[in-house]
């Protein structure tokens, strides 16, 4: 990653041909970290300072911040579940964004992902910023999340989010192979291939996203949640009537699994259900589509 293109598409995306016809590619991600995040439990220097309920709550160094934990752990002991149940009793499809340790230190939550048929991505093996983690060590937390998902979830990933991305991450990626797709980037509506990587760039959001009740100036309620949402699907949606793309919302355990803003959610599904021409889909599903029927490569071959 030592180049950017600030060009993309230059205001022509190719038309994706979705399945169907559809106007748009709908995608929910659940990410799955609880128990992997910045805990002395976990041999860390300090506790958790990001993305939980008390924001601006400084690190505690050398010592568990107990509230925090007990944050988190909302997110494995019920959050999950409840949004788990809103996908099933709908029998809809997402990608599970899932950290290695968490999926050790809580194999039912890859069981049911497994069993209820979503995808289980990388997410890396620590819910850590990997930013200045040395690449040899990167290098075996990347083949260490592979092994957890594969024991948790009965196969391998084939897409990968680290978050807090490294230099490094997309080669590291790319030399252990058998990864599809790369979500490390918000830079567009539609897949892409990196021109430095043989990996196809769906990109991910931290826009439609729940991590923004918790921002400042963020959400301040369910009901903001989900009219930023449907406003985001309704452009689409039309714009999709010549030129479709890719929406992704992003969720986590401990954030939308909250019950009023699962409620939120539970009315965000509701609304796409009522339209047609959509596609609601896995990341490998869309990975998939974009190698067999999508644009080529930089050098034009297949991949």
């Amino acid at each position: 990653m030592t180049s950017r293109d600030l060009a993309g598409y230059a205001g022509k995306p190719p038309h994706p041909g979705w399945p169907g016809s559809a106007r748009l590619a709908l995608q929910f991600v659940l990410n799955i970290e609880e128990g992997a995040e910045s805990c002395v439990l976990n041999g860390d220097a300090c506790s958790e300072a990001y993305l939980h309920e008390l924001p601006g709550r400084p690190a505690r160094q050398g010592q568990r911040d107990l509230s925090v934990e007990s944050l988190y752990e909302y997110g494995s002991r019920a959050g999950v579940w409840r949004i788990l149940e809103l996908f099933r009793s709908r029998d809809l499809p997402l990608t599970a964004f899932a950290v290695g340790r968490a999926l050790e230190l809580n194999p039912a939550i890859g069981a049911a992902l497994h069993d209820d048929g979503h995808e289980i991505a990388g997410h890396g093996y620590r819910w850590l910023d990997y930013h200045d983690i040395p690449a040899d060590v990167e290098r075996q937390h990347i083949s260490m999340t592979v092994e957890a998902i594969r024991h948790s979830c009965g196969k391998r990933p084939v897409g990968w989010y680290t978050g807090r991305v490294s230099p490094n991450t997309r080669r590291l990626l790319q030399a252990e192979g058998g990864f599809l797709y790369t979500s490390d980037a918000y830079n567009d509506d539609l897949p892409y291939w990196a021109e430095d990587s043989s990996l196809l760039v769906i990109p991910y959001t931290l826009v439609n996203n729940d991590a923004r009740y918790l921002w400042p100036n963020g959400f301040a309620s369910g009901d903001e949640f989900f009219g930023f949402l449907r406003d985001g699907f309704d452009q689409l949606w039309m714009e999709g009537a010549t030129s479709p793309k890719m929406m992704t919302v992003g969720l986590h355990g401990r954030i939308s699994g909250q019950p009023a803003r699962a409620h939120a959610l539970a009315r965000f599904l509701e609304y796409v259900a009522a339209r047609d021409a959509v596609w609601t889909c896995r990341r490998e599903e869309i990975a998939r589509h974009w190698h067999a029927c999508g644009p080529r490569p930089p050098d034009g071959t297949a991949r």
